[in-house]
């Protein structure tokens, strides 16, 4: 459970236990959080990494955040897709201060469990299906699961082409 930031532990505690059990959780070294560095050196598939980012908007003077999931070999939509998810006239990713400080987790370790509740949890539909290598919630490890557990996180929503492939 040391391999855990605070919210993350909370989320996975909170899990049906049908679900949590299908969450693993390895420990790896800081300096490989990110995710080139950690599935290169770890033997990893790109395609088997997700990667978590805050977006955020405002509308009428609210700020809407977003955490998007994507696959690592893609990257978010932020100016198409995440813009008219949030119904907002521009979105931004959020600076890794804001970030880090909201999440209640370390930069290259934000994920998408133990998000807070008032934010969109947003799911690239090709997340779904395979396994998801993700953050921790801390650098020094990382959690795997199927698409399945991460559909099943409270508030999470399935959206088409919510990233494009990298180029």
């Amino acid at each position: 459970m040391d391999l855990l930031a605070t919210p993350v532990l909370t989320a996975l505690e909170a899990l049906d236990p049908d679900v949590a059990k299908y969450v693993y959780v390895t420990e790896i070294d800081p300096d490989l959080a990110d995710t080139a560095a950690m599935t290169e050196a770890y033997d990893v598939p790109l395609a088997a990494s997700s990667n978590c980012v805050l977006v955020a908007g405002k509308r009428a003077g609210e700020e809407r955040v977003a955490a998007c999931v994507v696959r690592a070999t893609t990257r978010t939509d932020v100016n198409t897709t995440v813009r008219k998810q949030l119904d907002v006239r521009k979105a931004s990713f959020w600076p890794t201060e804001r970030a880090v400080e909201a999440s209640g987790m370390e930069y290259g370790g934000i994920t998408p469990v133990g998000v807070p509740a008032d934010w969109r949890l947003l799911l690239d539909s090709r997340v779904k299906e395979g396994p998801n290598v993700v953050g921790s919630g801390l650098r020094r490890s990382k959690l795997l699961m199927p698409g399945g557990v991460l559909t099943a996180l409270p508030g999470a929503e399935v959206v088409e082409a919510l990233a494009k492939p990298a180029e």
